[in-house]
């Protein structure tokens, strides 16, 4: 639906405040719809994307310092994050032993099952943006880059 349907807004300033407007109703649209099919799963986004950063880095370990900068959100707290998924039993975390003040976290067995049982369904997350062709999707990639750049 039109976003100016969808807001009920008649007009905007000019075209750049429409995207700008765009883009934040997008990733809210996008986040519920997410948060909804992480839900049954029982963890979070932010639970989410440090077990896919993990899972990346599989097998080996990094620290929460690393993870904090390639989380997505990065107002997120990492350590706090971590204990999370460290009581859930997907991470395991130990002191890092070339830098004692570090802290090296691993995905478990656990974790990793719960990712692929998420990733399983990755066609409903893509899906998501299933009214856009591959072509479409690469330009939107393209032009939010360029954007951010």
């Amino acid at each position: 639906m039109e976003l100016k349907k969808e807001i009920k807004q008649k007009q905007f300033i000019n075209e750049w405040q429409k995207g700008i407007v765009n883009v934040i109703f997008t990733y809210n649209w996008l986040k519920e719809r997410i948060k909804a099919h992480l839900k049954p799963h029982g963890i979070t986004m932010q639970q989410f994307n440090v077990l896919r950063i993990l899972n990346g880095q599989h097998p080996k370990p990094i620290s929460t310092s690393i993870i904090r900068e390639r989380m997505l959100d990065k107002m997120s707290d990492a350590s706090r994050i971590v204990e999370r998924l460290s009581k859930k039993g997907l991470v395991h975390r130990q002191t890092c032993h070339s830098d004692r003040r570090l802290v090296d976290v691993i995905i478990t067995e656990e974790g990793r099952h719960l990712i692929t049982s998420i990733l399983k369904y990755d066609d409903e997350l893509s899906a998501l943006l299933g009214n856009l062709s591959e072509k479409e999707v690469i330009q939107l990639n393209i032009l939010l880059d360029k954007a951010r750049g």
